[in-house]
């Protein structure tokens, strides 16, 4: 027998074919070849058109992976019925597919070789019922993942909308709350300024004016008093107020006091208004309340524009595919989404290189990275901690860094995390898809790198973003 060829015994002592008969392995030596190859040649590339199924007949080969731009051993074998290639060329879904690595003889090697469509003939007349199951199997898992896939989406989706309810909540109430007492307080400078109108002569009145407009101008920028000082300021603005006759001095001596007006200040409104002293106090206390309660107002319509806009940027709804994005852009909208994760307790660092430039990038997705990475700090140190939010340049790639202060995750786990529905949750409290579907958005889907460095007290999950993408890629995107 050459050494480019092989028989029916040969065939039948590999553990593949023992169970075959002999028009069977017949069949299979019309439709293979055999191939010698050298050691260390490539017998295919990865990604190449999976049109092969290959079987070792004797020598040693290997499988070989790029994984983030590092050549990767998958496993190496000597043993004779070893097989590589088109290996579910049998099922449907994967008739086209690539292969998924490369194949490299490591010692002198014979290969069985037989094409892909040929392989998937056999084994459909030869064993229809194992056909039938294996590819039953393989689409369920493929659908259960997928759905998986969604669900997770759609859990991290709901706990962001709650989180952002409750955060719109608050300034949405605070703003309403202002709005009701706004409108009591200026009927309440109404009525004063009815009575104190006709009580004051043109010169005490233009007087009061200008005291009350140098009262609301300091209230503007107040004074920061401790408690204690503060605390004082208002008994001793009371008691004046009282001793006037001014009715609700005490409701009213706080607020003076947070604007910073003194006794004097007082002392010159009582002697301008004179015997309308109680109503000039009431009004120019009610307009330092609206002035307040107007930037109350502002303030809580700022912040529902604000939260309103990160959902904007977080989700990119209205921008295509790939962008030329500011990553300090989306990690700023995401820290403001997640605003509920992080006041219970987590001190927010950020170390930014503001002098970054910008990358190629499909910012919601990437956004959909950094809410995953940083959930999962603030879950690891239990809502209480500090979490950096670092920036850096390294080569030609831009570095996001997460860290956190948490526990740390063990070193025989940290090569696993990465893998789909791997937790270390509790049961019910993830699917182990959140970092699984951020190394696909980096690895794949930006040709990026993610990694992780972990110790007690010292857990860093670092992103690597090129900064120019293939122009294939920014025309067109790419499938998870």
């Amino acid at each position: 027998m050459s050494e480019l060829s092989t028989d029916k015994d040969e065939l039948r002592g590999l553990f593949l074919f023992e169970s075959l008969t002999d028009d069977q392995l017949d069949w299979l030596l019309d439709h293979g070849v055999v191939e010698a190859y050298d050691a260390g040649a490539v017998v295919y590339e990865q990604g190449d058109a999976a049109e092969f199924f290959y079987v070792l007949l004797d020598g040693e080969i290997q499988l070989e992976k790029v994984l983030d731009g590092t050549d990767v051993v998958l496993t190496s074998s000597d043993l004779p019925g070893s097989y590589a290639g088109a290996t579910r060329a049998f099922i449907g879904a994967s008739q086209d597919e690539a292969y998924a690595s490369a194949l490299r003889a490591v010692t002198r090697a014979r290969l069985f070789r037989i094409r892909a469509d040929d392989f998937s003939y056999a084994l459909k007349s030869w064993f229809p019922m194992a056909v039938h199951l294996l590819d039953g199997l393989f689409l369920g898992l493929t659908n259960t993942e997928k759905l998986v896939n969604q669900r997770e989406k759609l859990i991290a989706l709901g706990a962001l909308s709650a989180g952002l309810a409750h955060e719109l909540n608050n300034p949405g109430s605070a703003e309403v709350r202002a709005a009701d007492t706004l409108s009591v307080r200026l009927q309440d400078a109404r009525r004063a300024i009815i009575n104190l109108a006709p009580a004051l002569d043109r010169e005490s009145l233009k007087h009061l004016l200008a005291l009350a407009t140098e009262g609301f101008e300091r209230a503007q920028t107040p004074p920061v008093l401790s408690a204690l000082e503060a605390g004082d300021l208002e008994d001793m603005l009371a008691q004046r107020l009282e001793a006037a006759g001014v009715d609700g001095a005490w409701d009213m001596a706080p607020v003076f006091a947070s604007a910073g007006l003194d006794e004097a200040w007082i002392d010159r409104v009582l002697t301008t208004a004179g015997d309308a002293a109680p109503d000039a106090v009431r009004w120019i206390a009610a307009g330092i309340d609206i002035e307040n309660l107007v930037r109350e107002i502002r303030t809580s319509a700022g912040r529902i524009s604000e939260l309103v806009g990160a959902m904007k940027d977080y989700s990119h709804l209205d921008k295509g595919p790939f962008q030329t994005i500011d990553v300090h852009d989306g990690l700023e909208s995401t820290l403001v989404i997640l605003g509920h994760k992080l006041k219970k307790g987590v001190n927010v660092v950020r170390d930014y290189d503001r002098s970054l430039p910008k990358i190629c990038g499909q910012a919601g997705e990437l956004n959909q990275v950094w809410t995953n990475l940083i959930v999962n700090a603030v879950e690891a140190m239990g809502g209480k901690g500090t979490l950096t939010v670092r920036t850096a340049r390294e080569r030609d790639c831009v570095l996001v860094e997460i860290a956190d202060t948490g526990p740390g995750i063990p070193g025989e786990i940290q090569r696993r995390i990465f893998d789909p529905f791997f937790t270390t949750k509790d049961v019910g409290e993830g699917t182990g898809l959140g970092l699984d579907i951020s190394y696909r958005i980096v690895v794949r889907r930006h040709h990026g790198d993610i990694r992780v460095q972990s110790e007690p007290g010292n857990t860093r999950f670092q992103v690597l973003l090129p900064i120019e993408q293939p122009a294939s890629v920014q025309a067109a995107g790419e499938k998870l």
